[in-house]
């Protein structure tokens, strides 16, 4: 069985018309060599426009699932768990027919029919899981639940093989979710367990992102590249929420059914996250000009001025908010000025925009011709020996 849905070179021929037409609006690339590029990588799967795509989708979902009731009507309703086999099975071999057949890519349908296909098969998993746990917690899903895990872990593995093969950025963000819901639903269990739920959250985070790095050297990048940057920025979003001061705070009197939050423990620690690490992650994203980065320090700065404000409150909130805009534009005007110029590598010019005195035909043009104005070396040297004696004695 071939481990991808999708034909790769869908992604990678999508990924460099891009890069052509993104090159040839900054001069780099000519009209002709942008259609020629365009003639070699031609895209030749099936992705309409995102409101025909999301016609396409619902339609989809509503055929599905008449499709399900229509199992029904064959006295199966008394029996959930073949219903649930049926549908799954008969959604997963339409979209496997379907991107084959009509080479749809994202097209709408056929990311319908992945959502409904796991939605059974998950719906399987935890009625299968429910019916062998004490009646005590067979109907309940909350994350307190003891035996969560054993729908969880199985539920991850269909996400993951289902990423792997269809490179879904929905399903990898569930995926992700359903990870940290497992070691949160683990930990939560024990005083020792809640005491370090936040430190094992962090860890978990920034193992999940080093994984991502690692998988991304290994892999087909364009493949699953929508993939990889959500889960980046997922992997960012829950470490410096699962260090904020707020979240542990109201987190920690929440799991204690605590009435109002008290101080928590290690809060010098947990306020020093709350400051550092959107100021780690602005300088990293400057550093390595990382747009995922940036989004995600700057949203964390600002939950960051809140969180600080909820415990600490010097001025009323309209003249706080006030103080802050005046700020924030005066901060975005003088850095838009400075930056009009690129300086440091960063430029506050919209990309596509930049000034370019030359072009990529040009720079390879005169990378590779021989330079005319240096002579080329004599290979024979005149001069030397002595004339004295017209050659009598024995040195020329």
């Amino acid at each position: 069985m071939i481990l991808k849905a999708y034909n790769p070179a869908w992604a990678r021929a999508k990924a460099t018309r891009e890069a052509a037409a993104r090159w040839q609006k900054q001069g780099l690339l000519s009209p002709a060599q942008l259609d020629s590029i365009y003639a070699t990588h031609p895209l030749d799967y099936y992705r309409p426009h995102i409101f025909l795509r999301i016609a396409l989708f619902i339609f989809t979902c509503l055929g599905s699932g008449a499709a399900s009731g229509f199992f029904s009507l064959f006295g199966l309703s008394n029996y959930f768990l073949v219903v649930c086999v049926l549908s799954a099975l008969g959604c997963l071999v339409v979209l496997e027919i379907s991107i084959k057949s009509s080479r749809l890519y994202h097209a709408g349908p056929d990311n319908a029919l992945l959502y409904m296909t796991l939605g059974w098969l998950t719906a399987l998993v935890f009625y299968s899981v429910s019916l062998a746990v004490p009646a005590a917690f067979r109907n309940s899903f909350s994350p307190g639940n003891p035996f969560l895990p054993l729908a969880l872990i199985p539920v991850l593995g269909l996400l993951v093989a289902a990423v792997v093969r269809y490179a879904d950025r929905l399903v990898s963000a569930f995926a992700f979710m359903i990870y940290i819901l497992l070691i949160f639903n683990i930990l939560s269990h024990s005083t020792i367990g809640r005491l370090l739920l936040p430190f094992a959250l962090m860890l978990a985070s920034a193992a999940a992102y080093y994984a991502v790095w690692k998988v991304m050297q290994h892999v087909d990048r364009f493949y699953y590249q929508a993939c990889f940057t959500v889960l980046k920025a997922l992997s960012l979003s829950v470490f410096y929420l699962s260090g904020n001061y707020l979240v542990v705070r109201e987190g920690n009197a929440l799991l204690n059914d605590m009435p109002a939050s008290t101080q928590i423990p290690f809060a010098a620690l947990f306020y020093f996250f709350t400051v550092s690490i959107p100021v780690a992650y602005v300088y990293v994203a400057l550093r390595k000009h990382d747009r995922v980065w940036l989004l995600i320090g700057l949203l964390s700065a600002a939950f960051s001025c809140y969180t600080i404000r909820f415990y600490h409150s010097i001025l009323p909130p309209e003249i706080a908010a006030t103080i802050a805009g005046v700020v924030l534009i005066a901060f975005a005007i003088w850095a838009l000025r400075y930056l009009h110029t690129p300086r440091h590598g960063l430029t506050s010019v919209a990309e596509g925009e930049e000034p370019l005195s030359f072009s990529l035909e040009s720079l390879v043009v005169a990378q590779t011709a021989p330079s005319a104005s240096q002579p080329e070396p004599a290979s024979f040297q005149f001069g030397g020996g002595h004339s004295g004696g017209g050659g009598a004695d024995s040195s020329y």
